[in-house]
């Protein structure tokens, strides 16, 4: 390592530091990503040889910390203290992000497999590990393929066991966490019209199909497809941007301007 310049030597270091993996290691996954550090973390955790850094008795030790008092899962107290140790707040987006990582099938729990085998895949045997991968758990948001799979994932995760929908306050809290990341002008405009015309439970297809809307159709709406394949609900969202004047001549409407 020697050989490096500081600025290679230093994302060694980094690297070595969050992942607990040796120098050879460090240097081989930082070389195949140009020495980008977040490719780097990716090149590593998607290894299958990461399970020979974490220690099972620690996890069982983590699990044990965590576990309900009369049920063998971790139920919402567990995750409570789980995100307090980890000084995150409960509501925050990157727990979605665990628990997508963990593989959960249900909102506030964990089953022992669910959670050993996500801390397995993420290199985690102690708490300092489990801090020090949130920043990286974070920035996997930023990752337009991870988005969506978190974004999809999130559906299922969230709704009540054995209902094929989504209930609507929780779909409305869930969208106004997502596209806090990726910043959809129309979020909120979505959630009142919502509320006012739907007030139904969500399907998958709206919510898979709302991601792409957001994504590929402009807040204006200039690019909107009217005899595209849309959910009738999507097309509907149009009808009421254009009967609200919400959008105007292909604008969206600045109301703090039109509220002075």
């Amino acid at each position: 390592m020697n050989k490096l310049g500081r600025g290679h030597r230093d994302k060694v270091q980094q690297f070595m530091a969050i992942t607990g993996a040796s120098e050879k290691v460090a240097l081989h996954a930082l070389k195949v990503s140009d020495w980008h550090l977040e490719g780097a973390f990716d090149v590593f955790y998607s290894q299958p040889q990461i399970k020979a850094f974490t220690d099972s008795r620690h996890l069982e030790e983590l699990y044990s910390r965590y576990k309900d008092q009369y049920v063998d899962m971790i139920m919402a107290d567990g995750i409570s203290i789980l995100c307090n140790d980890l000084q995150v707040d409960p509501q925050d987006i990157v727990m979605l992000v665990v628990s997508w990582h963990m593989k959960a099938a249900t909102m506030c729990e964990f089953s022992k497999q669910e959670f050993i085998g996500g801390l397995q895949a993420l290199g985690i045997d102690s708490l300092e590990k489990f801090r020090e991968r949130i920043q990286f758990m974070r920035s996997e948001l930023k990752d337009e393929q991870k988005f969506r799979e978190i974004y999809n994932f999130a559906f299922g995760w969230a709704k009540e066991k054995g209902q094929k929908s989504l209930a609507l306050d929780t779909a409305i809290g869930m969208w106004q966490l997502l596209f806090a990341e990726k910043q959809w002008s129309l979020v909120d405009h979505w959630c009142q019209f919502l509320q006012a015309r739907h007030n139904k439970a969500i399907s998958r297809d709206t919510w898979s199909q709302l991601l792409e809307f957001a994504k590929t159709v402009d807040a204006s709406l200039s690019n909107y497809d009217a005899e595209g394949a849309w959910p009738y609900l999507i097309d509907e969202f149009v009808e009421y941007l254009n009967e609200n004047e919400i959008i105007q001549q292909g604008q969206p409407i600045d109301w703090s301007l039109k509220q002075r």
